[in-house]
């Protein structure tokens, strides 16, 4: 896989979905969790794509379990919850694992292409933020403390 958008992910429906719907767009993909310190993240996401989905970012939410077991829902939970508590109206993706023997080729390809040299970097902890510009190329990787509102002048810059 060379792009993101090479990639077939499944939805929290598990509804397979082919990335290269996003061609042309610039995206915010981001590992996520419900039961976490930085989950109030979620509001900020939700307020950036209110924001800016018209201009053309999307936000790709990908759930995960393996940080503090802090996503222990099933699909229908999560989805649940991030509708109900924080309104989200962007894409939530199949809960995944990013670092280890299981973890999801997307995420394989997304720290790949953040690392320095030959050292890739596992994901630190939920709510790790990659951002990419319209051409599909990584913009920036975001540590999980940076909070969405951070990223505004990011965003504006490459839309």
């Amino acid at each position: 896989m060379n792009k993101i958008t090479d990639f077939v992910v499944k939805d929290i429906n598990l509804v397979d979905v082919d990335l290269s719907i996003y061609d042309g767009k610039t995206l915010l993909i981001v590992n996520v969790a419900s039961e976490c310190g930085l989950t109030f993240h979620y509001e900020g996401l939700q307020e950036l794509y209110n924001e800016y989905n018209s201009h053309g970012l999307e936000i790709l939410a990908f759930p995960c379990n393996q940080f503090g077991a802090q996503e222990p829902g099933t699909n229908d939970e999560i989805k649940s919850f991030c509708t109900e508590k924080f309104n989200v109206t962007f894409p939530i993706f199949n809960k995944i694992d990013v670092n280890g023997p299981n973890e999801d080729p997307l995420y394989t390809f997304l720290k790949n292409i953040s690392s320095e040299g030959a050292d890739v970097k596992d994901i630190e902890w939920n709510f790790t933020k990659f951002l990419f510009n319209k051409n599909l190329e990584l913009f920036k990787r975001y540590d999980p403390r940076v909070e969405p509102s951070n990223l505004v002048a990011d965003i504006q810059s490459i839309l």
